[in-house]
């Protein structure tokens, strides 16, 4: 692939281009968030790993900046920050998924695949994923389904999104929790379960004994691989 990294820490700068270009990889850098904005229009990048903190403009703006100016390349955001609130503001900014430092690299290399994936899809369906008989429109968030349109809120979003890059496969609620609300483990709470609920309400029929996310006793909820 041909990714750009858009770091100004050289150190880490120095690992991603190393260990990218160690799996055959073709890596350009950028240390500035003016640079980046400008460089991501001129060159047909295939992934975009983008930290937050960056100077003269930080990760969020250039990311913002490009969605409106339609640029659809992938991109993962780095940061040092960690919650909620982090989460939310990554993904309303535009971003497709998020990783905070530390990182593993061998996970930023799975995740970066998964993004690259959907990017591989037809032009006209980049920005559309069907869900049985719903539709996720990437680009505005929203959801079609029964000739009615939903305005996903940050975190629907952002478990749907969870969802759908680990499609068939069973995902507990702890893991679910940690991804999508930042929060390793909390026994009392049944946030993942409320949330499930109302993507069903907008993603099912009447009848949600057969929903697109099945519930997998004692394990947690997968989105169903068929509806692909």
């Amino acid at each position: 692939m041909l990714i750009l990294v858009v770091e100004d820490d050289p150190s880490v700068a120095r690992f991603l281009v190393r260990g990218l270009s160690e799996e055959g990889h073709q890596v350009d850098v950028c240390t500035d968030g003016t640079d980046a904005l400008k460089q991501a229009t001129l060159v047909p990048y295939e992934a975009i790993v983008l930290d937050w903190s960056l100077p003269s403009l930080d990760g969020l703006s250039v990311l913002r900046q490009w969605r409106v100016q339609g640029l659809l390349t992938p991109v993962l955001v780095l940061t040092a920050r960690s919650g909620v609130p982090t989460t939310v503001l990554a993904l309303d900014a535009g971003a497709d998924d998020y990783m905070s430092k530390p990182f593993s690299f061998e996970e930023l290399l799975a995740r970066l695949r998964a993004l690259t994936r959907r990017s591989t899809l037809p032009q006209a369906d980049l920005s559309k994923v069907h869900i049985g008989s719903a539709v996720l429109d990437l680009r505005t968030r929203s959801l079609s389904h029964n000739e009615q349109v939903y305005e996903l809120s940050g975190r629907e979003f952002a478990l749907l999104d969870f969802l759908l890059q680990q499609r068939g496969e069973v995902l507990s609620r702890a893991r679910i929790l940690d991804r999508v609300w930042g929060v390793a483990h909390d026994p009392f709470t049944n946030v993942v379960d409320v949330y499930i609920r109302y993507l069903r309400k907008k993603l099912d029929s009447v009848d949600t004994q057969d929903s697109v996310i099945e519930t997998v006793r004692g394990r947690g909820y997968r989105l169903r691989k068929d509806d692909q």
